[in-house]
């Protein structure tokens, strides 16, 4: 009789060479069943098709032992993913599990280490009913690249909760526009005053008054900063434009030129103020 049935007939643990195959696909510290033992029940429970070299009556080799480390090696491993949706249902063991879906608990064993798309079908429903969860809701968690749950419609809750997130959102808006503005009507006198002092330093570079030019530059960012851009530069010829332009005196058509006295604001497509132009 060949060691190997000695082993078996007698019921001791198998030989050292054996241990890694129970320990590292059976995935506890202790001893798999005996129906575990024989190196080709142990690649099923894992893999599909263990090769032909390990389907013989002899211990195993160091070819066996590299084949059957390597399967482990790269067997994905769901036990998180499985143990979360029993803690959920109250389940505590994969052997509580087997026994309330009335399936063999080898077939838990190979949920966990990703073979859920090579399970039967009608087992597969059995344990998700165990876990009180729908079959789609169990391939998408335990087969994610392959599966994907439908998003869920959102709840009153979620829905009230994105109304006032979009409301309180408007209204911040609305509160820095109020801000701005009011802000504006207080800068008014300098806003269109400023730039026609300025322009008139720049020209006479004798005045004290330029030295005070780059002190103001930082208002200048913040209406900036604020969107809020003049309609053309102090001095300049433009085309009059009766809807941005008031004349100081006299008459003009749209489109004649004109001279930049005071200049006028805008703020995106608001107009705040119109730019006082006189004729050339």
């Amino acid at each position: 009789m060949g060691r190997r049935a000695r082993h078996r007939l007698s019921g001791q643990s198998p030989p050292q060479a054996f241990w890694p195959v129970p320990q590292l696909l059976w995935g506890g510290p202790e001893s798999p069943p005996q129906a575990f033992w024989p190196v080709p029940q142990l690649l099923w429970a894992v893999a599909p098709s263990p090769p032909q070299r390990c389907i013989s009556d002899r211990l195993p080799t160091v070819y066996d032992r590299e084949y059957v480390l390597f399967v482990a090696a790269n067997i994905p491993d769901y036990a998180p993913q499985l143990q979360r949706l029993m803690q959920q249902a109250g389940i505590s063991s994969d052997r509580e599990l087997s026994q309330k879906a009335g399936v063999p608990e080898i077939q838990v064993i190979r949920l966990r280490r990703g073979l859920a798309l090579k399970t039967r079908a009608d087992i597969l429903f059995k344990i998700s009913q165990a876990l009180q969860i729908s079959l789609t809701e169990l391939l998408a968690t335990l087969a994610p690249d392959f599966v994907e749950l439908e998003k869920a419609p959102p709840t009153a809750l979620e829905q009230e909760y994105q109304r006032l997130q979009a409301a309180i959102a408007q209204q911040r808006s609305s509160l820095m526009e109020e801000f701005q503005l009011a802000s504006v009507q207080i800068l008014e006198s300098w806003m269109l005053q400023w730039p026609t002092a300025a322009s008139k330093a720049q020209e006479n570079h004798h005045l004290r008054a330029q030295k005070l030019l780059p002190l103001l530059r930082p208002v200048e960012q913040l209406l900036q900063h604020w969107g809020i851009e003049s309609i053309a530069p102090v001095g300049a010829e433009i085309p009059y434009n009766p809807q941005q332009h008031q004349l100081i005196e006299g008459t003009a058509q749209a489109g004649e030129p004109v001279k930049v006295r005071y200049t006028g604001y805008t703020q995106g497509d608001k107009l705040l103020y119109r730019a006082k132009v006189s004729l050339v």
